[in-house]
């Protein structure tokens, strides 16, 4: 059972960092989310990344939130 839930924690962390990666991708290409595709990506991503948009200061027209999100779930994968 502890090997199942292991396995279970590092494919949900790889997928959440595939899916912010897609997001920086996809805010280069498709900004608003103009597509069905995007809109989920953006969608499942924005929880995450909202509350740590809150925290930092603003500056200006880059984002840090997804660098942030990424930095801390490549420390959970190190340490599940």
């Amino acid at each position: 059972m502890e090997l199942f839930l292991r396995n279970f924690l590092q494919l949900l962390l790889v997928a959440v960092t595939v899916l912010v990666f897609a997001r920086v991708i996809l805010s280069w290409i498709d900004p608003r989310g103009s597509n069905q595709f995007s809109a989920f990506i953006f969608a499942m991503t924005e929880p995450m990344l909202a509350p740590i948009r809150r925290v930092l200061p603003r500056t200006g027209m880059i984002d840090f939130s997804p660098t942030i999100l990424l930095i801390l779930l490549f420390m959970l994968m190190r340490f599940v």
